[in-house]
């Protein structure tokens, strides 16, 4: 099955059961063996944890694409998301994927287990998308967020970026813009 149609399958899944059931890795990697990590919901965000505190990088990658991809969808909400989606998950997604997959890269294995995705967008106006963060002492790493930009003269943009620890979250780190329209856009989450 082709990568898209997984993701979508599986982010479809997420959406419809509100996060209750995700399909397995199996499923994910087409029927491979993979190691099964357990994944627990705390208050304050996704944690991948493991019995051995070492964590598949790539399987890490994985999960949080697939709570990146399903909370951008949730904060668009029902009115901006028909709109974009297709171009999000054709140009802006990709680029999400390549900063988390630097982002990990520079993290030892064992240190893996220790990083998290938040569990909820801002709705509003507010930039955030998701932000991935270490668990143990609570810090951001990477923050993901959209503005609303409207040029004089033109239309609404959405512009999609992330902020990093490592520059102290001082440089805005480009990840593209889609075009909404000359109307101004319905506020984030909106049903």
């Amino acid at each position: 099955m082709k990568q898209w149609l997984r993701k979508s399958v599986v982010v479809l899944v997420s959406i419809l059961t509100f996060g209750l059931v995700t399909p397995t890795h199996a499923f994910w990697n087409e029927n491979q063996e993979v190691d099964k990590a357990k994944q627990e919901s705390t208050n304050s965000g996704f944690q991948q944890t493991s019995t051995n505190e070492n964590v598949d990088r790539q399987q890490l990658i994985d999960q949080m694409m697939m709570e990146a991809e399903k909370q951008s969808y949730e904060k668009f909400g029902r009115k901006i998301t028909p709109v974009i989606a297709d171009e999000f998950r054709e140009i802006i997604l990709p680029k999400i994927q390549e900063a988390i997959e630097m982002t990990i890269a520079q993290y030892p294995k064992e240190e893996l287990s220790s990083l998290a995705i938040t569990e909820t967008p801002s709705a509003g106006v507010s930039e955030k998308i998701f932000h991935i963060y270490n668990v143990k002492t609570r810090e951001d790493i990477i923050r993901f967020h959209v503005r609303r930009d409207h040029p004089p003269m033109d239309g609404y943009y959405f512009n999609f970026h992330y902020h990093t620890r490592f520059d102290e979250y001082q440089t805005h780190h480009n990840l593209g813009e889609i075009y909404w329209d000359k109307n101004t856009p319905p506020k984030w989450m909106s049903m």
